[in-house]
C-alpha cells in the first residue's frame, strides 16, 4: 500500500509533539520544585546564570531547562538580551497556585499514573479492575493539588449560588455530605464558606480520609467536618439537606446504585450537586485536546478504578451530560439540569 507522504508528515510531527510533551512533563514538575518558574516571575527577566544564583541551582542544568521550556511556549526568551521572563499568562499556568489556570500538578497526575504502567498493560489483557489504591501514593496529592483552584475559584462563588436554594440552605446551617471527598479540598473549602452547617466527608481510601482529617484540623474545621472511610453506595446518614460529588461520579462502579443511595440519605427538598469533567455527548465532539486529555487520564486511572468495584457500568471522565443525567434519573432522581460550567468543568444539580 502506497504511504500519502503528506499525511504520514503530519502523523510524524504529531508523535514527535507528543515525545516532547511526554519528556518535558518531568520538566515542568522539576522546575516547579526547584522554584524556577517562581522566580522567573518574580524577577525576570533572568539569564541561565541569574536564574541559576538565585534559586541555587547548576547554570548548564539551568540553562537547557530554559531553552526546553522556551521552544514549547512556556517561557518566553528575549534572544537581544539572553533573558528568559514569564508573561502574565504563563505565571497563572506554571507560578500562581491560586489561579484556576493553574496545570503543575496535572503532569504530576500524568506522571505518576504512569508509574504502574506494567499493572495497567496486564489489565487491558484481563479486563480487571486497577484499584485506587493500588496506583503511587503521589497521584492522591497531585490530584488534590490539581483541582482545588478550580473548586476554590469557583465553588462557593459560581457554583453553589446556581443552584436552586442551595446558597441559603447552607447560610443557615444545613447537613452536607462531600462523596467522593478524597483529601478533603471541596469539603474544606464549603465548611470555612458556611460556618452555620455541618459536614460529612467520605471516601473508600482510608489513607485519603487520614489526610483529609490533618487537613480539616489544620484549616481549624475539625469542629464542624467529619471523615469517614465509605462506599458511595454504603455511606451512613439521612436527611442531609445537600450533597456533592466533585470529579469522582465518573470513577464509581455503579454510578446507578450511587445515585439511588444518594436519594435515599437526601431530604426531600434536597439537592445533588455533581461535578464533573467538561465532556460532549457524542465521542467525536470531545476529539479535541481536553477530550484527548481526559480520555487519557480515564484509560490511567478512572475506567480501571471503576472496573474494580464490581462495574455495572463504567461511566469514564467524558460521559457528558447524557451519560450522566441517564445513571442520576434511572438511581431515582426526576430532575437534573446543567446548572453552571467553566472550560474544564460541568456542574450538575439534582433533585428527587
Amino acid at each position: 500500500m502506497a504511504l500519502d507522504r503528506e499525511r504520514l508528515n503530519r502523523h510524524v510531527q504529531t508523535a514527535l509533539s507528543d515525545f516532547g510533551a511526554t519528556a518535558h512533563a518531568p520538566l515542568v514538575v522539576i522546575g516547579d520544585e526547584l522554584g524556577l518558574y517562581g522566580m522567573l516571575a518574580d524577577a525576570g527577566p533572568l539569564t541561565s546564570a541569574g536564574l541559576a544564583e538565585e534559586t541555587d541551582t547548576a547554570e548548564r542544568y539551568v540553562r537547557e531547562w530554559l531553552r526546553s521550556q522556551a521552544a514549547g511556549g512556556y517561557v518566553t526568551y528575549d534572544p537581544e538580551t539572553d533573558r528568559y521572563s514569564l508573561t502574565p499568562e504563563q505565571t497563572a499556568l506554571l507560578a500562581d497556585e491560586t489561579s484556576p489556570a493553574f496545570m503543575v500538578d496535572n503532569f504530576r497526575v500524568a506522571l505518576s499514573a504512569a508509574t504502574i504502567e506494567p499493572r495497567l498493560a496486564e489489565a487491558f489483557r484481563t479486563g480487571e479492575g486497577v484499584g485506587w489504591h493500588e496506583h503511587d501514593e503521589d497521584l492522591f496529592h497531585a490530584i488534590e493539588h490539581s483541582w482545588r483552584p478550580q473548586y476554590a475559584a469557583n465553588l462557593v462563588d459560581e457554583w453553589i449560588p446556581a443552584l436552586d436554594g442551595v446558597e441559603a440552605t447552607l447560610e443557615t446551617g444545613g447537613r452536607v455530605a462531600d462523596v467522593g471527598c478524597g483529601h478533603g479540598a471541596s469539603t474544606i473549602l464549603m465548611a470555612e464558606a458556611y460556618p452555620e452547617s455541618t459536614f460529612v466527608g467520605v471516601d473508600t481510601h482510608e489513607p485519603s480520609i487520614a489526610a483529609a482529617r490533618r487537613r480539616a484540623e489544620e484549616a481549624g474545621v475539625a469542629d464542624r467536618v467529619r471523615f469517614e472511610a465509605a462506599a458511595a453506595k454504603s455511606y451512613d446518614g439521612a436527611r442531609y439537606d445537600f450533597v456533592a460529588t466533585f470529579d469522582a461520579f465518573h470513577d464509581m462502579g455503579d454510578p446507578v446504585d450511587v445515585a439511588a443511595h444518594v436519594r435515599d440519605t437526601l431530604a426531600d427538598d434536597g439537592t445533588w450537586m455533581i461535578v464533573e469533567l467538561f465532556a460532549n455527548d457524542r465521542v467525536e465532539d470531545n476529539l479535541n485536546p481536553m477530550g484527548r486529555a481526559a480520555y487519557s487520564i480515564s484509560t490511567l486511572i478512572c475506567t480501571p478504578c471503576a472496573l474494580d468495584q464490581e462495574a455495572e457500568h463504567v461511566l469514564g471522565a467524558q460521559a457528558g451530560e447524557a451519560g450522566i443525567g441517564e445513571a442520576v434519573t434511572d438511581g431515582g432522581f426526576a430532575r437534573f439540569r446543567r446548572a453552571a460550567e467553566t472550560p474544564m468543568k460541568l456542574v450538575f444539580e439534582a433533585k428527587p
